[in-house]
């Protein structure tokens, strides 16, 4: 593959993956029953954390919008979500010296704690939203746990399309 094609790739993939996403409705409810996850999160997260600017915020504030079409959510709620994981992700680069899949993966679940805690007690209280605890702690879960899978297939296509071996 020439380079070109491989610069092509690293730099729009994830914007691609983010927006395929989210058109397609993916919260990855697989048919199991208890089995789920937020690529979205996941993948803003990784992409903020490890390529600054590789998903521009703009790009990530109108796939929030988009999510929240999708999912029937009041504007802004998606949008607001995604933000603040960025914010988390870049505050976790910018402290970080030395970095540690492991750390990185401890923040994470405490970064997607507290925004699925706020961004359900916002629904609850300001929408009378329902929300099905048990449904999402396994959505939780199931993202957290999914982070280190999708970090190595990353990796793996970051070095891929730049050329490294790592």
């Amino acid at each position: 593959m020439t380079n070109k094609k491989k610069y092509f790739l690293h730099k729009y993939t994830p914007v691609f993956l983010l927006f395929t996403s989210i058109l397609n409705e993916i919260d990855f409810n697989l048919e199991f029953n208890y089995i789920s996850f937020n690529f979205a999160f996941i993948l803003i997260f990784y992409f903020s954390l490890k390529r600054e600017g590789s998903i521009g915020y703009i790009l990530i504030f109108i796939a929030g919008l988009f999510n929240d079409v999708m999912n029937g959510l009041p504007m802004g709620i998606s949008s607001l979500s995604y933000l603040l994981l960025c914010a988390a992700a870049a505050y976790l680069r910018n402290i970080t010296l030395r970095p540690s899949l492991i750390k990185d993966w401890i923040f994470f679940l405490f970064t997607i704690l507290i925004l699925n805690f706020v961004t359900y007690t916002y629904l609850i209280i300001f929408f009378s939203y329902e929300i099905d605890y048990f449904d999402q702690a396994i959505n939780i879960i199931g993202t957290f746990l999914f982070y280190l899978i999708f970090s190595y297939i990353f990796r793996f296509f970051d070095n891929f399309t730049l050329g490294r071996e790592d």
